[in-house]
C-alpha cells in the first residue's frame, strides 16, 4: 500500500507543518490571513485551469498544499486565547490589584499538600466581560469542600502569572499551561468564595456528576482506596489520586500507559462492545447499527471519563476506525487514523504539542506499520504461544516507534517493558471487561460486593505484577542525555530503515545510509557544542546554596549541602547534567572566592565575613547575611549582585533598593530564576 500517494498525507503534513510554523515564529494575524486568501484565490484559478492542462494540474496541487500550510498557521492563530482582546490577560490591573473576579468550575485537577485544585472559565472581572481558561488553588482546611464542577464563584484576588521553571532544564510547567490555554492561576481560601446558587449545568457538569456518582457507589461497596484509584485512572483516566509511589512502579516497569486511558483502552472498549453486537448480523443495515452503537457507546464514555482531552482524542481516533471498518476498506488504516489527526487539530491544534497526543498516534501508526514485520518472522501453532507472540511483537513495535520520543521528553528507559506488558495483558483484559461492567452498573446504583471483590482483587494483582516488575530498578537506564537533534536523526533513521525492511532497494539502502550519517553528524555536532560551552551558573533553592561552574563536559558543584556531596544525586543539579550531556567531576565545599572566565566572584554567607582589600566583578549574597549593603557596594564597587532563594524575603527588598539606588544590576534568583554568567 503506497500511504503517500493518498492525498490526505499530504494535506496533512502541510497542515502540522503550518501549525508548528506558527508556533515558534508566531506571525502577525495580518500576514497570516493575507497568505490564506492569496491561497484561496490561486486554488480557485488553478482549479478550472488544471482541467485543460496538466502543467496547471501538478500547480493545483501544489496550491492545496500551501492552503493547507495556512490554514494551519491560520488554525492556531484563532485557537491562540491569549491573542484574542477579550481574554483576560489583556486586563493588566488584574495581575496588580484585588478584583472581584466570576468564574465557572470546569474541571477538578490533582490537589497538592496545600490546595484543592480545579480549572475554571473566566467570566468577568469587576463586572466586564473576559474570558479564558485559569487555574484556582483553593487552601485546604477542617472546613468541607462545597465546590462541585458547574458553580459559578465569585472571589476578590489578584490574578498570577504561571511561574516559569527557575532551574535550568527542568520541566516548564509555564509553558505546558501556556500550550493549553492557560496562563495564570488564583489563591484563595473557602471563606472567600461567593458560590452562586445558579448552577452552569452543561456536559462537563453531567459527566463530572456521573464521575461523582460512580465513586460514591464505589465507595459504598467498600472498595479499596488504593485499587479504586487505579481503577479510575485505567477506566476512567482519572489520576487525580493515585499516590506517587505507584506511579513511580509503572514508569520504572514501562507501564505508564496503562494509567492514562489511550487507544489502549479505547480499543478494549471497542472490541467488547463488537463482542456484544456479534449476534447481529453483517448486512447492510446490521453494520451501520454496529456503527452508530460503536460511536454512541464511545461518546457516553468520553463523557462518563470527564471529557479529558486523552479520551477524547482515543474516542475520535476509533470512531473514524469503525467508520473505517464500516465501509469494509481494507487499506483504509492509515487514512483514518490522518482524518481522525486532521480533524482533531483542526479544533485543538495545540495537541500537537501535547505528549500524550504524540505518543498515542505514533504508538498507534508503528503498531500498524512496524508489527506485520515482526509477526511474519514466525507464527507459533500453539495459540497460547501465538498469543504471547503477538503481545510481544505489538509491545516492540511500539516501542520502536517511540523510542526516540520517549527519550526526549523522560530521559530513562525501562529494560523490562516487555516483560511486563506479556505479563499484564491478560490481566488488563480481564480488568477493562470487568471495569466496563462495574462502572455501568455504578452508574445506576451500587455494584454487587462480588463483582466489585473480583474488580478489586484483579487490579490488586495487577498492581503486584508491575511492583515486581520495577523492583528491578537495575533495568531502568535513567538519565540518557537526548536533545532535539538526536530526535530527528534517531526518528529519520528509523524511518528509513522500516522501509527498507519491507522491501528492499538499493535506492532505500542508500537513503537508510544518508539518515545514518546525519546521525553521526548530530553526535559530532553536540559534542563539538558542549565542548564549546563554558557557564556559571547559581540555582533557584530555597534551603540550600547550590553553585556548579561548567568548562565543556566537566562540571563542578559548590555547595554548603552535606547531604549532596555524600549521595552526589540531585534532582536539580541531575536535570541540568543530563540535559548538557555533562559529566559530575567534582563536589566542594562553596568557597567566599570563585573565579569565572577572568571575573572575580565573591560570596557572602549568613557569617557575613568577606575580603574586602579584593574588587568583585559580582557578588553573591547566601543564608541572609546581616550586612551593610549600601557599604559593601560603595566600598567594593562591583558590576553585579545575586541573591540567591535561601534569603529572606523582607531582606532582598532592602538589597533591590540598594543596587537600584547605586545603578548596579540585582538579580534574585527567587523571582528571575537562576542566574548564569558566560
Amino acid at each position: 500500500m503506497k500511504v503517500l500517494d493518498f492525498p490526505l498525507v499530504k494535506i496533512t503534513i502541510s497542515f502540522i507543518l503550518g501549525i508548528l510554523v506558527c508556533y515558534f515564529w508566531q506571525p502577525l494575524i495580518l500576514l497570516a490571513t493575507t497568505a490564506l486568501g492569496l491561497g484561496i484565490f490561486l486554488i480557485s484559478i488553478l482549479y478550472f485551469l488544471s482541467k485543460k492542462s496538466k502543467k496547471a494540474n501538478i500547480l493545483f496541487g501544489i496550491s492545496i498544499n500551501y492552503l493547507s500550510f495556512c490554514v494551519g498557521i491560520t488554525t492556531l492563530l484563532i485557537n491562540t486565547d491569549s491573542l484574542q482582546q477579550s481574554n483576560y490577560t489583556h486586563y493588566e490591573k488584574a495581575f496588580k490589584s484585588e478584583h472581584y473576579i466570576t468564574l465557572t468550575l470546569r474541571e477538578k485537577i490533582k490537589s497538592n499538600d496545600y490546595s484543592d485544585r480545579y480549572i475554571a472559565i473566566v467570566n468577568s472581572i469587576n463586572q466586564k466581560k473576559y474570558l479564558g481558561r485559569i487555574i484556582i488553588n483553593v487552601q485546604k482546611d477542617s472546613l468541607p469542600n462545597p465546590l462541585i464542577i458547574g458553580n459559578i464563584i465569585k472571589v476578590k484576588t489578584i490574578l498570577h502569572h504561571n511561574s516559569p521553571s527557575k532551574n535550568p532544564n527542568q520541566f516548564d510547567y509555564s509553558k505546558y499551561l501556556a500550550n493549553k490555554q492557560i496562563y495564570a492561576q488564583i489563591y484563595t481560601s473557602k471563606t472567600a468564595i461567593n458560590i452562586n446558587r445558579k448552577i452552569k449545568k452543561d456536559i462537563w457538569f453531567y459527566a463530572s456528576r456521573l464521575n461523582t456518582k460512580i465513586i460514591r457507589n464505589l465507595e459504598k461497596a467498600n472498595f479499596n482506596k488504593t485499587e479504586m484509584d487505579v481503577a479510575m485512572a485505567l477506566i476512567l483516566g482519572q489520576q487525580q489520586e493515585i499516590s506517587s509511589e505507584i506511579i513511580k512502579d509503572y514508569q520504572y516497569s514501562g507501564a505508564t500507559h496503562v494509567l492514562s486511558v489511550s487507544g489502549l483502552h479505547v480499543g478494549f472498549i471497542m472490541i467488547f462492545i463488537l463482542f456484544i453486537l456479534k449476534p447481529i448480523p453483517n448486512t447492510k443495515k446490521g453494520s451501520f447499527t454496529k456503527l452508530v452503537v460503536i460511536i454512541i457507546s464511545l461518546a457516553l464514555f468520553g463523557i462518563v471519563s470527564g471529557l479529558s482531552p486523552p479520551v477524547l482524542r482515543s474516542v475520535v481516533m476509533f470512531s473514524f476506525i469503525a467508520i473505517g471498518n464500516h465501509l469494509h476498506r481494507s487499506t483504509n488504516t492509515y487514512h483514518t487514523l490522518l482524518v481522525s489527526v486532521l480533524l482533531i487539530l483542526l479544533f485543538e491544534p495545540y495537541f500537537l504539542f501535547d505528549v500524550g497526543f504524540q505518543l498515542s498516534y505514533i504508538a498507534l501508526f508503528s503498531i500498524v506499520w512496524i508489527q506485520p514485520l515482526f509477526k511474519n518472522i514466525w507464527t507459533p501453532k500453539n495459540k497460547i504461544v501465538n498469543y504471547l507472540w503477538e503481545a510481544l511483537t505489538v509491545s516492540f513495535a511500539a516501542q520502536i516507534g517511540t523510542f526516540p520520543i520517549c527519550l526526549y521528553y523522560f530521559h530513562q528507559f525501562p529494560g523490562l517493558f516487555f516483560v511486563t506488558n506479556i505479563l499484564i495483558l491478560p490481566v488488563l483484559s480481564f480488568i477493562m471487561i470487568a471495569g466496563i461492567i462495574v462502572m455501568v452498573i455504578s452508574v445506576f446504583q451500587s455494584c454487587p460486593l462480588f463483582i466489585v471483590q473480583i474488580f478489586e482483587k484483579s487490579i490488586y494483582f495487577l498492581n503486584l505484577i508491575i511492583h515486581y516488575v520495577a523492583s528491578f530498578d537495575s533495568f531502568v537506564i535513567r538519565n540518557i542525555c537526548f536533545n532535539s537533534y538526536y530526535l530527528l536523526t534517531f526518528s529519520l533513521v528509523t524511518i528509513t530503515v522500516i522501509i527498507w525492511f519491507k522491501k528492499p532497494s538499493f535506492g532505500k539502502l542508500i537513503a537508510f545510509l544518508f539518515t545514518f550519517i546525519l546521525l553521526q553528524i548530530s553526535f559530532v555536532y553536540t559534542k563539538k557544542e558542549t565542548e564549546n560551552q563554558r557557564e556559571l551558573i547559581v540555582f533557584n533553592t530555597a534551603k540550600k546554596t547550590i553553585i556548579t561552574k561548567r568548562t565543556g563536559q566537566n562540571v563542578s558543584i559548590f555547595t554548603n549541602d552535606s547531604l549532596l556531596k555524600k549521595e552526589t544525586k540531585n534532582n536539580i543539579t541531575d536535570a541540568y547534567l543530563v540535559g548538557n550531556f555533562a559529566t559530575l567531576k567534582e563536589i566542594k565545599t562553596v568557597r567566599n572566592l570563585l573565579f569565572f572566565n577572568g571575573k572575580k566572584i565573591l560570596l557572602i554567607d549568613s557569617t557575613g565575613i568577606y575580603e574586602d582589600k579584593i574588587q568583585p566583578d559580582i557578588i553573591i549574597l547566601t543564608q541572609s547575611p546581616k550586612i551593610n549593603l549600601d557599604r559593601i557596594l560603595q566600598k567594593l564597587k562591583p558590576k553585579g549582585v545575586v541573591a540567591d532563594a535561601t534569603n529572606s524575603n523582607s531582606i532582598q527588598k532592602y538589597w533591590r533598593t540598594s543596587c537600584l539606588i547605586k545603578n548596579i544590576p540585582f538579580h534574585a534568583t527567587r523571582e528571575k530564576g537562576y542566574y548564569t554568567l558566560n
